[in-house]
Order: structure tokens, then C-alpha cells, then sequence
């Protein structure tokens, strides 16, 4: 870490996810393999050639909104402001007039209102103009999420939206680590939302053949570094967390549940979708991420990778983990919880922070599930199918992007 910069760390956790609406219930989802995904309820799929993905169940705006907040608000700001009103309570933190101006909020999405561009398409097309909804705009824009929460919260600090499509969570929690570095904060709410099991959603993502089409057993379709993995499978939902300055946490009392000690970004500059092959602007967001937390490829000790369960992410990412660790890259655990909980796009990054924090701090390393096939081209310790046991000092968290956008996060147990 450079001299004179504030060190940073994570007091307040919230999740919305596909296998817990809680940190509590997600922690034992991942400690359990709990898989999320199943058939398609949200919409009818029967005409798609995917037909499955990882959706939110039982959430219910009405416990956190009010009534008109709810209507009025697309399905990823609900994720998103619920996801943030947890992390917020979990920190103890009080937002008043005397500090809000010094807490913000950064909640990335890859694609924002999506549900609600579709339904007042139709309603354009079917009723006309004049009967399009006056919050069509405002519902679907990708930086609602963070508008609604900082409103929700009362945080007039730092503001801003991130949309770089996978590693918007991450780059958001990144860009607010900076911002906490800086000293131009004292605290930040962040992490990622998203909400894209819609028709429309679905059928790009099939379309492009991104998608895994296992409609005959949807259960075992999300199968990161697998032989036999043929596809990603969409998720949908909210990770959010409360970073402050070191100083800030302890002038308060906080309880301090890890820290973040760097983080890395860089581009491909390659392709629309696909990576460099061997990942080489993967590796290189792990080297700055290490570079910048000053630490080195012995301290290591857990990878929650990005792997989607794609042909070309997780090899790739492989080489990646492989180029920048060397044969260290063997002895590290490396697991996708995106197996348990589909690829939730923007929001990813958000419950993959939360993945890490909690694995620091109850020792646990979160399965690979439906591991069962290995592809020779990855070949690192995926954690297969059974969490693991295992005290952990420095993890690293990786989110790679539509338009080559690559992400590495690096997080540190407090002791």
C-alpha cells in the first residue's frame, strides 16, 4: 500500500441472492452447495431455448418498501436498495446531516432496467405513446439503483453508477475502495444489481450462445471448469457492502469484518464478448491487484473466481490464475460460486465480495458444484462439490466483462 493513503475496510454486508435473501442465508447456502437454479417462473419460457435460471425466491418488496416506492421501481433498484439497507444495518453506521455529505454510494449494473424497457415497449406498441408511464426513464436507467439508495439512505457523499456489463459490482467496490483511499470519503455503500431474467434478456444471451441449454436437468447446468460445461446461466439479484477508512470503523467502534487491500482493472481491447486468449488482461488486473495491496503470490490463499461455466471464460481465466501465480497457481484453492447462484452480470462481483468477506472470516471455502468431468485445460483446485475448511489471510475475488472489462479484487482477514 502507498504511504499517506487510508486503509479501507468492510463493516456492513448485504445480500439478495438466489440461495439466501440474507448474508445468514446466504452464508449457508454456500457453506451447504445450495444450488438456486431451476426452471423459469418470472415469465413464461416455454418458447426460449433456455428455459431455466437462477431467480430470487420468496422476496418480498413490501417487508422493506413502501407501497409506491415499489410500483414505481424497477426489479434491480429493489435488489439493489434492499441489498444496501441491509449492509447499512449490519455496519451500525447512522447517516445524519452532520456526515452524510461525507458517505456515498456506487452500485454498479451491466444492464439496468431491463424488465422495465421491455413491459413499456410493449405498452407503446400496443396503447401508444401517451400511455407510456412517466417513470419509464427514471425505472430503467442504470444508475437508479445507486440514486434510489442514496435517497433511501440519506448518503449525499461520492455518487456514481458503473456499467462495465460482469465486473460492474466489482469495479464498483473498487472505485469506491479508491475513493476511501483518497480521503474523500469516510464511508461508501457499494457492489453491484442486477435483474435480466426477462424475455428480452434470455433471448439475447441465447441467441449469442452464451447460454447453457441443459433444459432436461437445469439443476446441474451451471458448471464452472467442467468438461462438460456448455453455457452460463443467468441469475439474478444484489450484493452490497459498507467499506469506511480504518480510521473512520475505529472511531466509531465498528466491528470490522475484513479488509480491502487492492484492486486492479485493465481492458482487452480485444472483442465485443470473448477474451484475450490466455487471458492475458485477466492476469494483469491480478498482478496490479496484488501490486497495489503490496503483496505477493506466497500470501495467497483462495481464488473466488469469475467462472461462468463458459468454454472461453474459464480456461482462459485458468491461464490467467496460471500466468501471474506459476506454480503456485496449484496450490491455491479456486472456486466459482457462480455454480451455486448462476452468473448474476453486474451484480456478480457484489455477492462474490460478500462470498470472499465471509470466507475470511469463518474460514470456509465455498464448492464448485456439479464438478464432476475435469477439462484438461483447467486444471487448478476447483473445490469440487464440498466446501472446505481452511484458515485464509488474503483472498482475491475476479470479474471479467462484455467489452474485455477485467477486475481483480484483493481482500485481507483483520486479526
Amino acid at each position: 500500500m502507498v504511504e499517506g493513503l487510508h486503509r479501507v475496510v468492510v463493516t456492513g454486508l448485504g445480500a439478495i441472492t438466489p440461495i439466501g435473501n440474507t448474508v445468514e442465508e446466504y452464508l449457508d447456502g454456500l457453506t451447504s452447495g445450495r444450488n438456486g437454479v431451476a426452471p423459469i417462473t418470472i415469465f413464461d419460457a416455454s418458447r426460449h431455448a433456455c428455459r431455466f435460471g437462477a431467480e430470487i425466491k420468496n422476496f418480498d418488496p413490501a417487508k422493506f418498501l413502501e407501497p409506491k416506492e415499489s410500483k414505481r421501481w424497477d426489479r434491480f433498484s429493489k435488489f439493489g436498495v434492499v441489498a444496501a439497507k441491509q449492509a447499512l444495518t449490519d455496519s451500525g453506521l447512522i447517516i445524519n446531516e452532520k456526515n452524510a455529505a461525507r458517505i456515498g454510494v456506487i452500485i454498479g449494473s451491466g444492464v439496468g432496467g431491463l424488465l422495465t424497457m421491455e413491459s413499456q415497449a410493449h405498452v407503446l406498441a400496443d396503447k401508444g405513446p401517451s400511455r407510456v408511464s412517466p417513470f419509464t426513464v427514471p425505472m430503467m436507467i442504470p444508475n437508479m439503483a445507486t440514486g434510489l439508495a442514496a435517497i433511501a439512505l440519506g448518503a449525499k457523499g461520492p455518487s456514481s453508477a458503473v456499467a462495465t456489463a460482469c465486473a460492474a459490482g466489482s469495479n464498483a467496490i473498487g472505485d469506491a475502495f479508491r475513493l476511501l483511499q483518497l480521503g474523500k470519503a469516510d464511508a461508501m455503500i457499494c457492489g453491484g444489481a442486477e435483474a435480466s431474467i426477462t424475455p428480452l434478456g434470455v433471448a439475447g444471451f441465447a441467441s449469442a450462445k452464451a447460454l447453457s441449454s441443459r433444459n432436461d436437468d437445469p439443476a446441474t447446468a451451471s458448471r464452472p471448469f467442467d468438461a462438460e460445461r456448455d453455457g452460463f446461466v443467468i441469475g439474478e439479484g444484489s450484493g452490497v457492502l459498507v467499506l469506511e477508512t480504518l480510521d473512520h470503523a475505529n472511531a466509531r467502534g465498528a466491528q470490522i469484518h475484513a479488509e480491502i487491500i487492492g484492486y486492479g482493472t485493465t481492458c482487452d481491447a480485444h472483442h465485443i464478448t470473448s477474451p484475450t486468449p490466455g487471458g492475458v488482461g485477466g492476469a494483469e488486473a491480478i498482478r496490479l491487484a496484488l501490486q497495489d495491496g503490496s503483496t505477493n503470490v506466497d500470501s495467497i490463499d483462495y481464488i473466488n473466481a469469475h467462472g461462468t461455466s463458459t468454454s472461453a471464460n474459464d480456461s482462459n481465466e485458468t491461464s490467467a490464475i496460471k500466468t501471474v501465480l506459476k506454480d503456485r497457481a496449484h496450490q491455491i484453492p479456486v472456486s466459482s460460486t457462480k455454480s451455486m447462484t448462476g452468473h448474476l452480470l453486474g451484480g456478480s462481483g457484489g455477492i462474490e465480495a460478500v462470498a470472499c468477506v465471509l470466507a475470511l472470516r469463518h474460514g470456509v471455502i465455498p464448492p464448485t458444484i456439479n464438478y464432476s468431468n475435469p477439462d484438461p485445460n483447467c486444471d487448478l483446485d476447483y473445490v469440487p462439490n464440498t466446501a472446505r475448511e481452511q484458515k485464509l489471510n488474503v483472498v482475491l475475488s475476479n470479474s471479467f466483462g462484455f467489452g474485455g472489462h477485467n477486475v481483480c479484487l484483493a481482500l485481507r482477514r483483520m486479526t
